[in-house]
């Protein structure tokens, strides 16, 4: 259950720091997330890096369980551990308002792109 609570934490922030922040800044600040996350020996997020960061990021209250279902449903490559972009796109999965926004934006791009074409 805390992870659906951590779900919406993500919602309700992520969005906002967007519009806030812009497309550059939103990465910016993605990366710095993950560099505080990230085990500093190994350049990943790994279960341990994340269970002692976590708190940094306010996901304290998450279960170890939870937190090893966030790194599976990230770990793209099956390594155990989150890389930065497997992590950016993980944040943005978590936030379906962003996910949302981005389809919206694609749908533009080639709309506008097919129009061009014809």
């Amino acid at each position: 259950m805390a992870a659906q609570n951590s779900q919406t934490q993500f919602q309700d922030f992520l969005p906002v720091m967007a519009n806030k922040l812009g497309g550059d800044g939103l990465i910016d600040e993605l990366c710095n997330g993950f560099n505080l996350l990230k085990d500093s020996e190994k350049g990943v997020i790994t279960f341990d890096s994340l269970k002692r960061n976590s708190a940094l990021l306010g996901l304290q209250g998450l279960s170890d369980e939870d937190l090893r279902s966030m790194l599976v449903e990230g770990d793209f490559d099956g390594d155990g551990a989150l890389n930065q972009l497997e992590f950016c796109v993980l944040m943005f999965r978590l936030s379906p308002e962003l996910m949302e926004g981005s389809k919206l934006w694609l749908e533009q791009v080639l709309q506008q792109e097919l129009k061009d074409y014809f």
